[in-house]
């Protein structure tokens, strides 16, 4: 999953250095690429992607569109991520918390990067091209989408919500895959939750660069409104990514299994926002990563076994 992160082109900074790839093979691109989209961190959004399958089908989908439905998110995500790095590889080497992620720090080049994004994006339409053709149809907005993201910062403080639609539109494409229509309410009520959640714990995510984008003159809701207004912004977003599960559950008629896991979800968050306060940003990092990877675990095995036993 990508952070809201891309620059605005300023002076060179006393001190700075352009990047200097390194020599190696193109095995050792890919593990330096793997590291560099953080593979592992699939698992924040994939579940949401799959909840929608679930929540469309009115009966087990096969394992083929499972799998086409992971390698389709597994590729856009990756391609997200891989655009990102490119573009801010030049602010990522002035900031002093990013300048050793690979492209800055010269261990994968930009154009093995660029290589690779092209490549995650064919994989995505080749998964796509196996599921419902709507799906191979809507491919070009989202590849728009994934691609303009990254640009936001740039001009608007609303990035995080830009991230927040991308990946709440995973949670509409796994809807769609498993034969779900889109003229419905529950789809979008889905994405609504998924996209709040992910915009309000980029914004918690955000706020390790506050001074940075400030001095950069980057667009971000902490540096627009500060740490304090931006953390209450945080939570706002997240009181409505639980009511809007909650909203999902009555308009399906989920069960007592779905019931308790948005309970959970709730409690979940509201711990998060425990951990960060504008007086100490020290667990930012656990906040982030920790807990948002069992919300969205926790989310979508909830939403599975209230349909398998409900």
């Amino acid at each position: 999953m990508a952070t809201c992160t891309a620059s605005k082109p300023v002076g060179k900074p006393k001190g700075s250095r352009e990047p200097n790839p390194k020599k190696g093979g193109f095995f050792h691109a890919l593990t330096e690429w793997a590291e560099m989209i953080k593979i592992e961190h699939t698992v924040f959004a994939l579940p949401f992607a799959l909840s929608g399958m679930v929540l469309a089908g009115t009966q087990s989908p096969s394992w083929q569109v499972v799998f086409f439905i992971i390698l389709a998110f597994a590729g856009a995500r990756s391609a997200a991520m891989t655009l990102n790095r490119i573009i801010d590889a030049k602010i990522d080497l002035r900031n002093p918390r990013t300048t050793s992620r690979a492209i800055p720090a010269g261990r994968i080049s930009m154009w093995q990067a660029s290589v690779l994004a092209a490549a995650s994006f064919a994989v995505m339409l080749y998964a796509a091209s196996n599921l419902p053709p709507i799906c191979l149809q809507l491919s070009p907005i989202a590849i728009f989408w994934l691609s303009f993201y990254s640009f936001t910062k740039r001009f608007t403080w609303a990035c995080h919500l830009a991230l927040g639609v991308s990946l709440g539109g995973a949670a509409l494409g796994g809807w769609v895959a498993a034969g779900g229509q889109l003229n419905t309410l529950a789809p979008w009520v889905l994405a609504v939750a998924v996209a709040t959640w992910v915009a309000g714990f980029d914004i918690i995510y955000a706020s390790q660069d506050i001074d940075f984008d400030n001095k950069e003159n980057l667009h971000s809701i902490p540096a627009r409104f500060g740490l304090a207004k931006a953390l209450d912004i945080s939570s706002g977003l997240h009181v409505v990514t639980v009511t809007a599960l909650s909203f999902l559950g009555w308009v399906l008629g989920l069960g007592l299994i779905y019931w308790i896991g948005v309970t959970m979800v709730a409690m979940m968050l509201a711990y998060e926002h425990h951990l960060v306060k504008p007086t100490d940003l020290s667990k930012v990092n656990a906040a982030f990563f920790n807990i948002n990877g069992i919300v969205s675990i926790l989310a979508f095995l909830t939403i599975l076994l209230d349909k398998l036993f409900s």
